[in-house]
Order: C-alpha cells, then structure tokens, then sequence
C-alpha cells in the first residue's frame, strides 16, 4: 500500500537549520557540522519514511552538509606567511559560507515575521464608539500560554513515538492486515477529539503499534492541520503536544 503525499507546510531548508540551531541551543557563529549534519539526515530520512516528497533543495543542503563536514575532517595547514604582502593568511572556514546564508535567511524571516505581527495588530482595530461589554465579560475564556508548532516539531514528537512504539512492541506478534486510508483516520480522529470535547495527547491518538496504522495516522493529523480542522499545543521546547478540535463558530 503506498501513500504519495506533499504537505504544503514544508518550507525551506534553511528553515530545518535554523529549527535545528535552536532546538540544539548551538551558536550559529560556530554550527558543530558533525552534529547538524547528523541531525538533518535523521529528518530526512523521516520524511522519505513518511514517503513525503521531498524538494531537490533538501537533498542539495543534505550534500552541502556532507562537503563541509568532509573539510572539517581534513587535516588542517598551518597559516601561510606571504612575505611580500608581510601578512599571515588563515585558512577560509568552510562553514563561512553557510553561515552567512544562514544570518541573511534569519535577518529577512525576522523581519517577515515582525510585518506579519503588525497587520495582525492592524487588523484588530475598528473605526466604532466603544461599546458596553460587560454583559459578556463572564463568557471571555483566559488566554493560554502556547507556542508556534513547526511542522518539524511534529516530525521531531513522530520519531520519538517509534522509537517508544519500538520499544514497546512485544518480542512475537501477529496481526492481521487491516489496511486504512488517511481520509477514514482523519475521521475518526475528528469523532474522538468532539466526543471528548476536549485535548488529547499527541501519543494517545495512535493506539495501534502496527507501523502501516502509525504512519497512516501521522499523515491524517498533518491534513487536518492543513485543513485547520484541529489545533496543536506545546507549553514549551520537549514538553509534550496536546491535539484538540477546532470548533465552527468557537
């Protein structure tokens, strides 16, 4: 049973690096390439797990990575003395290159994301008299705490879900095939969020340690975060992702 999906959600691959960077709390003046690189191949090979399709660009980073982490590893000369210049000349870090992309990407994606606040902010204010809403003030629920869920976020809680499922799965087994289409997951996980009325953990909606059903289901949660059909919650980095449907009209 193959699955053939792209998720419009995926960004850029400058964006796993700088979601890596920050999840590592590494300094982007001094990228440890053995570990980075590490890392970003272990996303992307949960992405072709995931039979996601994955743009040339990852693929090209994925090389670039692997180039400057091969220089890394190559003995280093010692600094050149050019005595007509009378100067020493140091060897060029290969990371500088990446570097820089990585502050130039940062600065403008800061940026977008400031512009995005401000018209965010501007669209909430209305030319009208004020109004007399304390009759209402009783239904106004507290705000919660939460934080912006990448999608890399998801795919970090989906690869400790294996690995616990993995953990987990009994020494011998058998079960029988009983295959299932992410529109028939995606409804059930729609029925089960409004018959609890309430938020669930992300571990909790995969009950079945079968890897057809684990897969099939994380791809079910995706599109219906794409359709804005649930909403996820994280109170902080590692803290645990709770899932909850969004109601019309809520």
């Amino acid at each position: 049973m193959q699955y053939n999906v792209k998720i419009d959600a995926f960004e850029r691959p400058l964006d796993l690096l700088l979601h890596l960077i920050n999840r590592l709390e590494i300094d982007i003046y001094d990228i440890p390439v053995a570990d980075i690189t590490g890392q970003y191949l272990m996303y992307i090979h949960t992405m072709k797990e995931l039979k996601l399709d994955i743009a040339s660009e990852y693929l090209v980073m994925a090389a670039t990575l692997l180039a400057i982490k091969s220089k890394m590893l190559l003995p280093k000369h010692e600094e050149s003395f050019d005595e007509d210049a009378e100067e020493i000349q140091f060897e060029e870090d290969p990371r500088d290159e990446l570097v820089e992309r990585l502050i130039e990407y940062k600065k403008y994606k800061e940026a977008a994301h400031d512009l995005k606040s401000l018209e965010e902010e501007r669209s909430l204010m209305y030319t009208k008299p004020p109004s007399d809403l304390s009759d209402f003030a009783k239904d106004i629920q507290p705000e919660r705490v939460e934080m912006n869920i990448s999608l890399y976020d998801m795919l970090g809680a989906f690869q400790k879900l294996l690995r616990r499922k993995k953990l987990q799965r009994p020494m011998a087994t058998k079960i029988a095939r009983q295959e299932v289409s992410i529109e028939k997951r995606m409804t059930e996980i729609i029925s089960e969020l409004k018959m609890i009325k309430g938020r669930r953990s992300f571990n909790e909606l995969f009950p079945y340690p079968d890897r057809e059903h684990i897969v099939v289901t994380f791809l079910a949660i995706l599109e219906l975060i794409k359709r804005k059909e649930i909403d996820v919650e994280q109170q902080g980095n590692f803290a645990e992702i709770f899932v909850e449907a969004i109601v019309e009209g809520a």
